[in-house]
């Protein structure tokens, strides 16, 4: 069953480690069949390099396992509650990637400092609040995906124009239109976090305080790249 999606999603697994942005198992990567309403997604705790196609898990919008002769991800009902409310996106990626995760640790946005930034995102890379203790001991992993959504909600964000958010005190989670975009994702999402981070600290050292993209800036490059009169690229 989904045999294709499958073997794209195992090597997307395969692509978090390739890129660095994950340690052991620290990490999954679902992908959804939107018209047979299934998804498969990474098993838990099973080691990249142990890992096979067949290993990965099918599971349906009800969150019940169709097949697979192992346990389904941990985050699987994260990628549930997303799959759920975001329906133009196709895949997910959860890591702990150190640079996204230190944003996320101190429970703050990723501000949008320069253009490479604005290829990605077309604002800040928002991160969502901490879970009650009520929302962890209940059903955690589902609660997770509800306050990401809650986030994108609150604040009028498109999941199409943020394919990345940041979980306070827990970590990323990125998406795309298929594994490996989402994979993609991830990685530029890890590469932001990092020149953010460093932006920050040189200009505290050097007391400049002129750091953000300017939105006009912020805009051209959006919008050259995913918006409708888009030319970053060869034509399709």
């Amino acid at each position: 069953m989904l045999e294709e999606l499958k073997e794209k999603v195992y090597r997307a697994n395969l692509k978090l480690v390739e890129y660095g942005l994950v340690v052991l198992t620290w990490g999954n990567v679902s992908a959804i069949d939107r018209e047979n309403r299934l998804f498969v997604i990474k098993p838990s705790g099973v080691p990249y390099e142990n890992m096979t196609a067949d290993d990965m898990v099918v599971m349906d919008l009800n969150g019940n396992k169709i097949e697979g002769r192992l346990n389904p991800s941990s985050d699987t009902p994260t990628h549930l509650a997303l799959y759920k409310s975001f329906s133009d996106i196709g895949a997910i990626v959860h890591t702990h990637s150190s640079w996204a995760c230190s944003w996320a640790q101190a429970g703050r946005d990723i501000p949008a400092y320069g253009t490479t930034h604005a290829d990605f995102a077309n604002g800040a890379v928002p991160c969502a609040r901490g879970l009650t203790a009520e929302e962890v001991i209940g059903e955690y992993e589902f609660n997770t995906g509800k306050v990401i959504v809650e986030e994108f909600e609150k604040r009028g964000i498109s999941p199409n124009e943020c394919p990345a958010v940041l979980v306070h005190r827990h970590g990323p989670f990125a998406w795309g239109k298929d594994p490996f975009g989402a994979t993609q994702n991830a990685l530029i999402l890890e590469e932001v976090a990092k020149m953010a981070s460093r932006t920050e600290r040189i200009a505290a050292v050097s007391k400049n305080a002129d750091i953000g993209i300017e939105q006009y800036l912020l805009d051209k490059h959006y919008q050259r790249k995913h918006g409708k009169n888009a030319y970053y690229g060869q034509n399709k």
